[in-house]
């Protein structure tokens, strides 16, 4: 069977994780990564150094590393490519794939403001002086930021669902290894 030049996304996601993590560990191994020095360290291990080991060969760990770097750098293209080539259905729109990651980014942030202020009007500021109670209101009531957050929940929820669907439809032109 001939190898196919196209993944789906969510194999293309998973690629691009895997090659992330094999470049950490070939950029661990080089000695520019290495600490020889370690401060407040006073045990025998200070005055030791290390050495590569006789099967490490450091031009061919730098020749892996500079070959994944670019297979990653032309992944994370072709994963963008599709990103702005494929649409998604939301909210009564059609929106790209990329600009519904976007969207779905701002809401996750708005999520995390609304749950703030839902927190935050729960309980009303009291002040007491002089034998008697100031209470102040909350700038929103309760009632409003519980409905504020869970629209923003749903609607989070279905984006994400409609981003998720597309990552097993979408296909990348880029041939896996």
């Amino acid at each position: 069977m001939a190898p196919s030049n196209t993944l789906r996304l969510y194999e293309a996601l998973e690629l691009r994780a895997e090659y992330d993590a094999r470049l950490k560990t070939l950029k661990d191994c080089l000695p520019e990564s290495r600490r020889e020095h370690r401060p407040f360290r006073f045990d025998r291990e200070e005055q030791s150094r290390s050495r590569p080991s006789p099967d490490f060969d450091l031009a061919e760990v730098r020749q892996q590393l500079k070959s994944l770097e670019y297979k990653r750098r032309k992944l994370n293209t072709a994963i963008q490519e599709a990103n702005f080539q494929h649409q998604v259905a939301f909210g009564g729109e059609s929106l790209r794939l990329s600009e519904a990651l976007e969207l779905r980014k701002g809401l996750n942030t708005q999520l995390g403001e609304l749950h703030t202020q839902l927190v935050e009007a729960a309980y009303q500021r009291v002040i007491y002086k002089e034998d008697r109670d100031i209470v102040e209101d909350n700038e929103r009531s309760y009632t409003e930021c519980a409905a504020a957050l869970e629209e923003a929940r749903l609607s989070f929820r279905a984006l994400n669902r409609a981003v998720r669907a597309a990552a097993y439809v979408v296909e990348v032109n880029f041939a896996d290894e």
